[in-house]
């Protein structure tokens, strides 16, 4: 999805009056509130908390801020006094949402498995796989989860997302998330997919002919254009890992979104090619950008400041990575054997 254009809800400009009468006769709220026949301030807060979230500022459309902004002036227009408004202005959108529903104890019954397997097949699969084998999104067919290290936790992650990762929060309700939740533990106890290939060969292929730690780092060492593969046996399934060395363009983002401060790779990746009006073109990776400037480290890994002032062109190449494919590179039983040491790295020591 495109960055929204934040001028469509200018909360600034939106006279106090029309947003409070819009709310007011959304929700029956009165300006007096508690008077006869009228709603408490409590139960205009929770009305015009839950129509501010779902009407005027869905998720995933509006940011935060936005939302919370408008429900710290619909508030005020209900009459609610500013502490209270302010209080609801100021608190996270993921705490407004109650997780006392959320239970440790998860059930682990035929239904409950079933009911939570199609809930994944809808919402889950299109990253995680059909199986929770990964592909945009880590594997979950393991006996662990490195973030979910509980079922509390894992419930959490399903119903808040994970904030500066691709992975979003959703809309679902406690018992659907319990029901998903249990098939996600399910998977771990499936058999751990075996691949072929020899992953010390693969290791070999990786220092030498692929020269993948000209761009990769692993342990600490090797370049910063692309993203750090260690652990990466646990983040990518073998099927993802091996389109992604036959086809590297396959999964760059393509979200058209601007550089942000709170994301890692991969949501920012962007390769870039600017031309300073002095000096070569630099092609390379995004690694900072604002209104005014953009910062981008090249395949040498030296790091470029430009103001966009003094650029005549900047092509932003979305969809656009800089790997090489390897697929005519490497026989079919090396590239085999390059899987098999990747699938290998999973965050030992």
């Amino acid at each position: 999805m495109g960055e929204v254009n934040k001028n469509l809800f200018p909360v600034g400009l939106i006279p106090r009056s029309s947003l409070s009468l819009a709310v007011k006769l959304r929700l029956g709220c009165s300006s007096g509130g508690n008077t006869a026949g009228q709603p408490s301030h409590d139960g205009c807060y929770a009305k015009a908390e839950n129509w501010i979230r779902w009407h005027w500022c869905p998720d995933q459309i509006i940011p935060n801020l936005c939302r919370r902004s408008l429900l710290f002036v619909a508030l005020l227009g209900c009459g609610v006094p500013a502490a209270r408004a302010q209080e609801s202005h100021l608190q996270p959108a993921s705490d407004q949402r109650p997780l006392s529903a959320i239970s440790a104890q998860l059930p682990n019954t035929p239904g409950v498995l079933a009911a939570g397997q199609r809930l994944f097949v809808s919402h889950c699969s299109f990253c995680h796989g059909p199986n929770g084998e990964g592909g945009k999104g880590p594997t979950l067919a393991q006996p662990s989860l490195p973030r979910a290290t509980d079922d509390e936790a894992l419930q959490k992650i399903i119903k808040s997302g994970l904030p500066g990762t691709e992975m979003p929060s959703s809309r679902l309700d406690p018992e659907q998330i319990k029901s998903i939740a249990a098939f996600v533990r399910s998977l771990g106890r499936r058999p751990i997919e075996v691949v072929p290939g020899d992953a010390t060969r693969g290791a070999q292929l990786y220092a030498a002919r692929g020269a993948c730690a000209t761009c990769h780092s692993l342990q600490g060492h090797g370049g910063a254009i692309g993203p750090d593969l260690g652990g990466i046996g646990l983040r990518r399934s073998p099927a993802f890992l091996r389109r992604a060395l036959v086809e590297p363009g396959a999964e760059v983002p393509r979200e058209f979104s601007a550089w942000r401060s709170d994301v890692s790779l991969p949501r920012n990746f962007l390769f870039v090619r600017a031309v300073p009006k002095q000096g070569e073109p630099v092609a390379g990776v995004r690694v900072n950008e604002d209104t005014f400037s953009i910062q981008v480290r090249d395949l040498g890994g030296r790091v470029h400041s430009f103001f966009k002032a003094e650029l005549t062109e900047l092509h932003k190449d979305w969809g656009v990575s800089p790997m090489p494919p390897y697929g005519g590179t490497f026989t079919a039983a090396e590239l085999d054997d390059l899987v098999a040491f990747l699938v290998s790295l999973r965050g030992e020591k």
